[in-house]
């Protein structure tokens, strides 16, 4: 069976949640600016204000009284990079509480109980959501069974098509990054993902009834919008679900899901997000050459 070490880890989200801390707080009054690559960023946008890692070292000038940092292993290039150009306080949310990135803050909060094995990150991401969601002084006791029952859900039907979109507003935007993010890297399908209202300007046009979509509902004026951007893409022929949202811990289980189910059905190794094939790990090493020089 496809996917073996990132299944174990889905399927052990339950057991890691329950572990996750919840014993700190953020400081009270405080502006807080959260940052991350890949994964790890998409967690950091669940907490509040969020800037790419990337986009931190070009500008570390900001408005913040706090800089968070997600990383899992605590190394990654450019968050290690952001980290050092941040000129104030800063906190680690991780599962590496030795990495060097950890070295730099003056708090670490150890998210996940072990290293992830599958390098396409699922407990990880969810502990880490739940983490911070703990120092925000949300209760998140209740977040261990809702995914166990995620887990046992009927998954929805996906095709045979390539083609995927997820879109999402508000805090569900993290949601359809992520959502897309484990698509590509494990599936290996072209997939997309969108604001809400952004897809309904213009990006439509690119889309036909080759795609499969889905449209994370959200509250209020953005379930409204998602409502709308499900009926466009209908009539556009895809074939398109409005995902009920409850939180971004349990809202992404699904996709995790979907992405071991779809590289089951085709072939594919979502373990190494592909760095398996000689191609996709030459391009993994040229992408770090920098990092070397």
């Amino acid at each position: 069976m496809a996917g073996e070490i990132t299944r174990r880890a889905i399927a052990a989200q339950p057991e890691w949640l329950a572990q996750v801390p919840t014993d700190k707080r953020f400081p009270a009054g405080a502006r807080l600016l959260f940052t991350g690559c890949g994964t790890s960023f998409h967690a950091a946008m669940t907490g509040g204000d969020a800037v790419q890692a990337l986009e931190l070292v070009l500008r570390p000038r900001r408005e913040a009284d706090l800089l968070v940092i997600v990383s899992h292993e605590a190394d990654t290039m450019l968050t290690l990079e952001a980290a050092r150009a941040w000129d104030g306080p800063r906190w680690l949310v991780t599962g590496n509480p030795d990495g060097p990135i950890a070295e730099l803050c003056d708090e670490v909060v150890v998210a996940a109980p072990a290293i992830e094995e599958s390098w396409c990150h699922t407990a990880s991401y969810t502990c880490a959501v739940a983490a911070i969601a703990a120092l925000h002084g949300e209760d998140v006791s209740w977040l261990p069974d809702a995914v166990a029952a995620e887990l046992e859900a009927p998954l929805p039907p996906f095709g045979d098509g390539e083609r995927f979109l997820v879109a999402g507003a508000g805090r569900d935007l993290a949601t359809a990054h992520e959502a897309v993010l484990k698509l590509r890297e494990g599936a290996w399908v072209a997939a997309e993902a969108y604001e809400t209202e952004q897809l309904l300007h213009g990006y439509l046009a690119a889309v036909d009834e080759t795609v499969r979509a889905f449209v994370l509902r959200g509250e209020g004026r953005a379930a409204e919008r998602a409502e709308a951007a499900v009926a466009a893409l209908r009539e556009l022929g895809c074939e398109a679900d409005l995902v009920p949202t409850r939180h971004p811990v349990v809202d992404v289980v699904r996709f995790q899901r979907l992405t071991v189910e779809i590289a089951e059905a085709r072939g594919r190794e979502p373990d190494r997000i592909r760095r398996h094939d000689p191609r996709w790990a030459a391009a993994a090493k040229a992408a770090k050459a920098d990092n070397a020089a």
